[in-house]
């Protein structure tokens, strides 16, 4: 393990997700692994001859981050990937990376509801002398997601502020989004890409309380 006393390795390069632990109090290290994550889907739909679920999607790839994370590192680590999709009409809205693909997806979204899931994978890369299991599972949190009926003159601004660009969905319900979010039914930490009830429950299937993770001052 590395000179760092943090516990958990989150593999991801979200802001958002470093953000919630941060403010839920949680010591953490992070690192980014760089994957082809189209390519990864488009072997997973060939294995299964067929297409796979955004719960399957975002799992999947919550995996792949972990995996490679932890293959990375010097271990000692408990590793978290995330990854996040968020889902309308059975259609799959990933980083709209384009404003005029920003817009479109607005204009979708504007005075509708749509679920977007959240996929959790741990990795527990522990010594076996400090308490390794070796297992590795997650999970995936769905949460349901009311957007406001926005004019086209608000998602002309929204887009022009660049915030929706590279975001799963082409939103964030902790920036400026936020104002545009009339309800959240679930988990609103999961909104964010990191569901905090769901990572206690994972950790306690490696006996790990969440309480153990938090900074001491």
């Amino acid at each position: 393990m590395s000179e760092s006393t943090a516990l958990l390795l989150l593999a991801s390069a979200s802001q958002g997700r470093r953000d919630t632990l941060e403010r839920a109090g949680i010591e953490f290290d992070h690192a980014v692994a760089d994957l082809d994550e189209d390519g990864i889907l488009d072997r997973a739909r060939e294995a299964t001859g067929g297409e796979i679920s955004p719960e399957e999607a975002v799992l999947l790839l919550a995996h792949e981050k972990a995996s490679a994370v932890t293959d990375a590192s010097e271990g000692g680590y408990v590793v978290l990937g995330c990854d996040s999709m968020l889902e309308i009409d059975g259609e799959v809205i990933g980083k709209p990376l384009t404003p005029e693909r920003a817009t479109a997806r607005w204009q979708q979204l504007r005075g509708r509801t749509a679920v977007l899931h959240t996929g959790h994978w741990l990795i527990d890369d522990r010594d076996e002398e400090d308490g390794g299991t070796g297992a590795t599972f997650g999970a995936t949190a769905s949460t349901e997601v009311t957007f406001a009926d926005l004019s086209d003159e608000e998602i002309a601004a929204y887009v022009a502020s660049g915030e929706p660009l590279g975001v799963a969905g082409g939103f964030t319900i902790d920036g400026l989004g936020g104002a545009f979010i009339e309800r959240v039914e679930g988990d609103p930490h999961a909104v964010v890409g990191l569901s905090l009830p769901l990572l206690r429950h994972l950790l306690a299937e490696i006996e790990i309380g969440v309480h153990e993770l938090w900074r001491h001052a």
